[in-house]
């Protein structure tokens, strides 16, 4: 029996327009895909993990026209692209740069090498979008905690900006219990770009796990320009384990790599049998 929710990072809208605009198929064809990266950091017979990936891409992108990976970088207004200038300060990109906002995020994509200005094209316009729309948020807030409601797994994985969505879903849901959950390539105690905005706000510069969770494993990758910083005991309280993994200086942000490394295997293993 599947007992693994999963709550799927940036850049995963291709998949409902692939789905026909389906969000049930996005989920579908996304916890297919989910399954495969797992088995290959677990091994043994294949089998089903995750009982469903709470899908939520869709409710944070407009949806006009055919997908084109380069419509982020077109669409990117005035609080996407302070979301881009404030994550490039946290790699170190643009600390002493002033001028047009615009012509510098212009700037920015062009000093960025290639993995970086990929990354930032699709992370800046989805977080600004979660973080500054409130409609948008409670929408994908509600779907992580539908998902998780209907299926009542007892762990919960959630990538990139989907720890984002969970670790909120989770606050605003308090009957919601799960024994695990686990964060991978967080960007939750990212400041001035995440961290501050978070619901519940930190308090005296500290969040804290959500209380239907009873424990909290993170798991970064030392190369990851989206966790940072790699480690979240520092901004956050309640946070069991934390890992700092070397899954790929290339491929450093993935589901694929992340839920592949053998890292994951000690904690999901009690629950797997």
């Amino acid at each position: 029996m599947a007992v693994i929710v999963g709550v799927h990072g940036i850049g995963k809208y291709d998949y409902y327009l692939e789905a026909g605009r389906s969000a049930t198929g996005a989920a579908e064809a996304m916890r297919r895909k989910w399954d495969r990266y797992l088995h290959a950091g677990l091994g043994g017979e294949p089998r089903a993990y995750f009982a469903e990936i709470a899908y939520f891409s869709h409710l944070l992108n407009d949806g006009d026209g055919e997908y084109d990976p380069a419509a982020p970088r077109r669409a990117m207004e005035l609080q996407a692209q302070q979301v881009l200038v404030d994550w490039a300060r946290q790699i170190g990109v643009g600390e002493h740069v002033t001028g047009a906002l615009k012509s510098f995020t212009g700037w920015l994509l062009q000093r960025l090498d290639g993995r970086s200005a990929a990354f930032a094209k699709l992370f800046a316009p989805e977080v600004a979008a979660y973080l500054t729309d409130q409609a948008r948020r409670e929408k994908s807030r509600q779907a992580v905690a539908e998902c998780i409601r209907k299926n009542r797994p007892k762990v919960v994985i959630a990538h990139s900006l989907g720890s984002v969505v969970a670790y909120e879903a989770l606050w605003a849901n308090p009957d919601l219990e799960v024994d695990l959950l686990m964060t991978l390539g967080s960007p939750l105690g990212m400041r001035n770009v995440i961290f501050e905005h978070l619901l519940p706000a930190p308090v005296n510069g500290r969040g804290e796990r959500p209380k239907g969770v009873k424990r909290w494993v993170n798991i970064a990758d030392k190369d990851d320009i989206a966790a940072i910083p790699p480690a979240l005991a520092s901004s956050f309280t309640g946070v069991d384990v934390e890992q700092l993994v070397n899954l790929d200086w290339i491929d450093f942000h993935t589901a694929a790599k992340y839920l592949g490394c053998p890292e994951l295997d000690p904690h999901l293993r009690p629950f797997l049998a």
